[in-house]
């Protein structure tokens, strides 16, 4: 059985993560989406290699600060090698680089948010972090675009996420806001990168 906690893991696991972002960074002006691609780009850096991303979805804010922007959300199909304490720190690192500090309010403004959702069949509850993420099967701005990327996606325990989202309140607005991020190796080949 792979280490669930923070030693090496010698077996790749698939995974998906979470992206979000309400801000940019602080003294910056910028757009939401390219925080959401910078933290893709910055990924492969910390282990993690990211297979495929949804489109991007405008979303109300939900939690206990409802009165702040809206984010901008995808979901992210990666490959790691990383156990899940050390996944939890590479995206932590990466949140920390593109500017997000640790005084964050709780469901408050951020200029990035990565959360581990899945990673493989892994479950685990630890001080640190939960797998799968607590709030997974109850977030329809998760849901979402995780079922873009695989529509009979399930968590570990067999619970299929397609139905989790049937069961939810329409209450939570999530509206597609664009294509999917793009994937850090074929970046160079995109018609929309400058040609200088």
């Amino acid at each position: 059985m792979p280490d669930a906690g923070g030693g090496a893991s010698a077996v790749a696991h698939i995974g998906l993560l979470g992206l979000g972002c309400n801000l940019p960074p602080r003294g910056q002006c910028g757009d939401r989406r390219a925080q959401l691609q910078a933290a893709v780009d910055a990924l492969p850096a910390a282990g993690v290699a990211v297979l495929a991303s949804s489109s991007t979805y405008d979303t109300d804010p939900v939690g206990e600060v409802l009165d702040q922007p809206a984010f901008l959300n995808a979901c992210l199909r990666v490959q790691t090698e990383l156990a899940p304490l050390q996944l939890l720190d590479a995206v932590k690192r990466v949140e920390r680089e593109l500017g997000r500090s640790g005084s964050d309010v709780r469901h408050g403004p951020r200029v990035i948010d990565i959360d581990v959702l899945l990673l493989g069949d892994i479950e685990l509850r630890h001080e640190r972090m939960a797998l799968p993420h607590e709030q997974l099967l109850s977030r329809r701005f998760v849901l979402v675009p995780a079922l873009e990327l695989d529509f009979e996606l399930r968590a570990p325990d067999g619970a299929r996420l397609a139905d989790a989202l049937a069961a939810l309140p329409l209450d939570e607005g999530v509206r597609w806001a664009g294509p999917p991020l793009q994937l850090p190796d074929r970046r160079a080949e995109s018609p929309y990168r400058s040609s200088r």
